[in-house]
């Protein structure tokens, strides 16, 4: 294990099977085992930087990808975002790797890389991580997720404090910070003067990502395929994934690790990154030694 922490990461880029780009920050050395950290709806990569410099720490060679239509990466030409595109991203990102990478993945990342390895035949990961999402999911907690990414979508937002100022609104559990400036990386400033969240809009306008129909049972079938290494985290006050649906997923992959993050809602890594990042290193501490074999190679980083 490397004690150095690793503050400085590399922008790596990958181009997907239609031409997208996606953009990702990597911490750690080329040559160690990757995990790919995939980020939630209407997040960024940069959700990810502090448990992506700890798993360097860890000696992975961590990677926090923005998904397309997110953050830095390409927005799809087609305004195609249906969960099976992003599990196809998944994919190609872990066939781009030299071994086989750990996939952690929050909310739609999540949901993107459990389809994407429980389609897969040979596996395509060593492990798997679930943050907040099993195939259950409560349907108010969908809605007001929704319905929150939705709002100022086309007016967008004055200045980054207004966005604060929303974002606290969203989330009264977790303290405004007072030096909002991080938030600058979620937003883009438009020709209009105007701040908007950092995502393609027709990702929410985009039905079929919302598309509720067959999901649960999609999700379920996946799951129950899953023979590698399982990781659920769970917010302890999640608005999105109760304790009732968590303990379905455990019938449905007996092998899987359990855990609740108390005092967290459903951006576990947001409210409470410490503890759900030693829950992370805890589970890979427990993984075989050694890089599980190279599958082929389909995309390329740059």
């Amino acid at each position: 294990m490397h004690a150095d922490k690793e503050d400085t990461a590399t922008t790596l880029r990958f181009r997907m099977e239609d031409g997208v780009e996606l953009v990702a920050d990597a911490w750690g050395a080329p040559d160690h085992p990757p995990a790919i950290l995939l980020h939630g709806g209407g997040q960024t990569r940069h959700a990810w930087k502090r448990t992506a410099q700890i798993l360097a720490t860890q000696g992975f060679h961590a990677l926090a990808v923005d998904l397309r239509g997110h953050g830095e990466s390409g927005w799809s030409p087609d305004g195609d975002y249906s969960i099976d595109r992003f599990a196809d991203d998944v994919r190609t990102l872990a066939l781009a790797q030299s071994s086989k990478p750990v996939l952690i993945g929050a909310s739609l990342g999540g949901i993107a890389s459990l389809i994407a390895e429980g389609d897969a035949d040979p596996s395509l990961a060593a492990a798997l991580v679930l943050v907040d999402i099993t195939p259950r999911v409560d349907a108010q907690g969908v809605a007001r997720i929704r319905g929150f990414m939705a709002a100022h979508i086309d007016s967008g937002f004055s200045s980054v404090d207004e966005a604060a100022d929303a974002v606290a609104a969203y989330l009264p559990h977790r303290p405004r910070p007072r030096n909002v400036e991080g938030l600058r990386k979620n937003l883009r400033l438009g020709e209009d003067g105007r701040y908007r969240w950092h995502y393609d809009p027709a990702f929410v306008h985009d039905r079929s990502t919302g598309d509720d129909s067959g999901r649960e049972q999609r999700l379920s079938i996946a799951a129950s395929r899953i023979e590698i290494p399982v990781l659920l985290v769970r917010g302890g006050s999640s608005e999105l994934v109760s304790e009732a649906a968590a303990r379905e997923f455990t019938t449905l992959v007996p092998h899987a690790t359990y855990v609740d993050v108390q005092g967290a809602g459903h951006m576990v890594a947001g409210d409470l990154n410490d503890a759900f990042t030693q829950a992370v290193v805890r589970f890979l501490d427990e993984l075989p030694s050694g890089p599980a074999p190279r599958p082929p190679d389909t995309a390329v980083a740059s």
